[in-house]
């Protein structure tokens, strides 16, 4: 078997990490076992809050599509289920932009909900 020394490639992978963690704070940034932890943990965090961004969006739209439908006299639960009966198909994240922007646009989507 031949003997493998890495230089290269042994510096590369090391200055790619480290690069990887800089601003990292104390010898997370500088040292590279220490870097590679924090740049493993880092990774797994920013896939894990790419999902979860999803989930929070999501959250907030509904709280504000609640809002507005409130003011109508309507529950959220009734306004989404009234639109699907009435056949109108908009996502939450249209809906909660249209709760914001245009008060006239989203009362006569409420008003067809309740109608529905």
């Amino acid at each position: 078997m031949p003997r493998v020394k890495r230089g290269n490639k042994r510096r590369q992978k090391r200055k790619k990490l480290l690069d990887l963690a800089s601003g990292y704070r104390l010898t997370k940034g500088k040292l590279y076992r220490a870097a590679r932890e924090a740049v493993q943990k880092g990774l797994a965090y920013a896939y894990r809050d790419r999902r979860n961004k999803k989930r929070d969006f999501r959250s907030l739209w509904i709280i504000r599509i609640n809002a507005e439908a409130r003011k109508h006299e309507i529950s959220y639960s009734r306004l989404i289920a009234g639109l699907k009966k009435a056949g109108i198909n908009l996502n939450r994240k249209m809906l909660a932009e249209i709760a914001v922007s245009d008060a006239s646009g989203f009362a006569h989507l409420a008003q067809i909900a309740k109608t529905a």
